[in-house]
């Protein structure tokens, strides 16, 4: 029988940093899902096991001749790639758009049309073929790799995190596929961060802290003592305060009395493909809304158009911030009322730079730190990789951090100058439960605590802050979408 089988196993992470594995052995067609902490060594554990990684001592045997792993490093590298085929996010008149189309990327290493179809029929991205993968959305994307790996028929698959940035049907959808693909000729093994992701099929659970797998064993089992654990977390909380403002007296102040955001029939399509149809909706002071729907159905899009970003805001009877757009703002002027933090921001942050000074960047509004900053700038920062954990760590690269890790950065880069409008678009992402809990925490006492109104964006109900006092819901309706607002029942 095939199998992978470490023992006292100890992996170079870097000079100062090791992976220990005591003991793993995974037998054909065996489910395994390893969960961990942020920074606890899952992503390195997927490395150790495709054979990536230095084995400084013990042993390592691996009998899988078909190994394939996905993980969020390569979306982002992948995406890098197809953006640069042009050297430039918009195309020029006249310019040919030389990005991949999906079917490219899934046949890259395999030549198989009919295995192609086949995968994209059964993760239902047939209609997505033929458009550039650069311009998928999160969810999409994920399944297009997906499916890309498993062209070359793998006998080891190994998922970094498969179900984040997937909505509520995809990730049940996903979750039966994988069910389905471990037997006698693949096994499975998902690297997670939510409990809740195992699927039921799921035969052994790993846990990782401190990049050491301190157990193994039945998922009821190991689920059971994880719970216990985010119990007593959560009792914790009561009393977390935040950073305070860097100068109360310089806020820039906003209207009370007007709107934060007004758009009119607002429509954006790409290469003649509508991607908002006719959308009205208004951003009253105190409104804090939560933004619900499939994948590809245009949230991203939206988020793009009130952060400036999106150059079709200039064609849209778009006002914000009591200034209509195409006035004669600045992008900067509509930045620096905001907070930000999306799966995009987190690809687009590429440049070499800190924990420190990521964090750092939320007062200029910009990817990366290119002016000279306050000492209580300097102070603030510190208070806020205190409060994340990573003081010890605020000067390594930030690409060097865990996935996890840098997502909690790119958060406090957000809340740092405790904007009026802050985005948080899937801001979730790669997080451990008792992070996520934190962070959930931290918004409702940022929104609490101040001015600032909250967009929200998830695929998971259960992420939602309490804050929340309206949704907006895209529904299918055809190829297009409609809108559905409503305020919560429990607002007041």
């Amino acid at each position: 029988m095939t199998s992978l089988h470490i023992s006292q196993g100890i992996f170079r992470l870097s000079d100062t940093r090791t992976l220990s594995l005591e003991q793993i052995e995974i037998e054909t067609g065996q489910r395994w899902a390893f969960v961990g902490a942020n920074g606890s060594g899952k992503s390195a554990l997927a490395r150790a096991l495709s054979g990536e990684l230095r084995l400084l001592s013990g042993h390592y045997h691996n009998a899988y001749t078909r190994i394939a792993r996905l993980s969020f490093e390569q979306l982002q590298k992948l995406m890098t790639e197809e953006w640069q085929r042009n050297n430039t996010d918009l195309l020029s008149e006249g310019e040919d758009d030389t990005g991949r189309t999906t079917e490219q990327i899934i046949r890259q290493d395999v030549e198989d049309a009919v295995l192609c179809r086949q995968l994209a029929e059964q993760f239902g991205i047939s209609a997505l073929l033929g458009r550039r993968f650069k311009y998928l959305s999160t969810g999409e994307t994920r399944k297009a790799l997906l499916c890309q790996a498993l062209m070359s028929r793998p006998d080891l698959l190994i998922l970094d995190e498969p179900f984040d940035g997937l909505d509520v049907a995809s990730r049940a959808q996903l979750s039966s596929l994988l069910t389905g693909l471990a037997g006698p000729e693949m096994s499975l093994v998902l690297v997670l961060n939510r409990f809740e992701d195992i699927p039921t099929a799921i035969d052994h659970v790993g846990i990782l802290a401190d990049c050491s797998l301190t157990c193994t064993g039945t998922r009821d089992a190991l689920l059971s003592q994880a719970l216990v654990a985010q119990l007593a977390h959560a009792e914790n909380l009561a009393g977390l305060t935040l950073p305070a403002v860097e100068d109360p007296a310089n806020r820039i102040a906003l209207s009370r009395d007007q709107p934060l955001i007004t758009l009119r029939q607002g429509v954006v399509s790409y290469q003649d493909r509508p991607i908002l149809h006719h959308l009205d909706w208004e951003v009253l002071p105190g409104q804090h809304w939560q933004i619900v729907g499939p994948n590809g159905a245009g949230k991203s899009t939206l988020l793009s158009l009130v952060t400036g970003d999106h150059p079709q805001g200039y064609s849209n009877d778009l006002t914000l911030f009591g200034r209509r757009r195409g006035s004669g703002e600045t992008i900067w002027d509509i930045k620096r009322h905001i907070g930000y933090v999306s799966s995009s921001l987190h690809l687009d942050y590429r440049v070499s730079a800190s924990a420190r000074s990521v964090i750092l960047s939320g007062f200029f509004d910009s990817i990366g730190v290119y002016q000279s900053v306050s000492e209580k700038q300097q102070q603030l920062t510190r208070q806020w990789l205190l409060l994340l954990g990573l003081d010890s760590a605020a000067d390594a690269p930030f690409h060097s951090l865990s996935w996890g890790q840098q997502r909690l950065a790119l958060i406090a880069r957000a809340l740092v100058k405790h904007p009026a409008l802050l985005i948080l678009d899937e801001p979730l992402q790669g997080l451990d439960p008792l992070n996520r809990q934190l962070v959930r925490r931290w918004i409702d006492v940022l929104i609490a605590e101040g001015d600032t109104q909250l967009l929200f964006v998830s695929h998971h109900a259960e992420d939602a802050p309490q804050c929340i006092t309206h949704r907006l819901t895209f529904i299918a309706d055809g190829d297009m979408y409609r809108y559905q607002q409503h305020r919560l029942p429990s607002a007041r």
